[in-house]
């Protein structure tokens, strides 16, 4: 069963109007990433990969990251459209936050600008957009993130897997 879409109000999307297979757009909104109030990743080079009902997944630049605070994890996924994913771990004060986050280095035809980017689970993590703080895509599965920018309802919550 298809959810009702929200309406969307002006200035925002509805997650339901994004594309199947995936769109991949630049944003120039400033992103920062922190973990117990230390600094993980600053940009405004990041790219949004827009799917229906999932709320955008955020893709930072490796050098948008400060030294040492990505370390390679074990484990693998693959996704249909962008292909065999790697996962990352981040450590920052001393602590490490295993599998927070995951790259695609050898990404699918469509998907080459996600080769030398890094997307992150927001729930370990502070992260913001343009100031906003991010709310974590439910499930814990799906690494998208929900800002006021945004309206689903949102694929991740238990009895939405078919949709």
């Amino acid at each position: 069963m298809t959810p009702t879409p929200l309406p969307a109000a002006p200035g925002q999307e509805s997650v339901w109007d994004y594309p199947r297979p995936p769109r991949v757009e630049s944003t120039p909104e400033l992103v920062v990433v922190t973990l117990d109030g230390l600094p993980v990743a600053t940009t405004t080079d990041a790219v949004r990969v827009l799917e229906t009902s999932h709320p955008p997944v955020y893709y930072l630049p490796f050098d948008a990251f400060e030294p040492g605070v990505l370390e390679a994890a074990v484990g693998s996924s693959v996704c249909e459209f962008k292909g065999v994913a790697s996962y990352v771990s981040v450590r920052a004060g001393g602590r490490l936050v295993s599998r927070v986050g995951w790259t695609y280095p050898t990404p699918l035809p469509g998907y080459e600008v996600l080769a030398d980017r890094v997307a992150l689970y927001a729930g370990d993590l502070r992260c913001t957009v343009d100031g906003e703080l991010v709310e974590p895509q439910p499930g814990g599965f799906y690494g998208g993130w929900i800002t006021s920018r945004v309206v689903g309802p949102f694929k991740g919550a238990p009895g939405t897997r078919g949709w």
